[in-house]
């Protein structure tokens, strides 16, 4: 029997709105919701872009985004987030100062 191929991105299943879901991001910028948006969705962390204002629809873009995930998926994806705005520690700077040098 031959394995289902993977579905496209536009046919995974979003978050059921009848779900718990949790806030897990949010900024007054789009262009950094989308950002975090993308690296949860590399993660395989199913998550739901929306507005964080009700004008949007006379006013988009204003008021900010924010990012639901289901509640069991909340922790990981904190997680994630947390490691991506880490600075780089000294070790991963030499790192990089070898790397030109060489």
């Amino acid at each position: 029997m031959a394995a289902q191929p993977n579905p496209k991105p536009e046919e995974r299943r979003r978050p059921d709105p009848n779900e718990k879901l949790v806030k897990v991001f949010d900024s007054e910028e789009e262009s950094e919701a989308m950002v975090v948006k993308g690296l949860l969705d590399s993660a395989g962390i199913e998550n739901d872009l929306a507005s964080a204002s009700l004008l949007q629809d006379a006013f988009p873009g204003l008021g900010g985004m924010i990012i639901l995930v289901r509640e069991e998926d909340a922790e990981k994806a904190h997680k994630l987030i947390a490691e991506s705005r880490r600075e780089p520690s000294a070790s991963d700077l030499d790192e990089v100062d070898d790397e030109t040098k060489g």
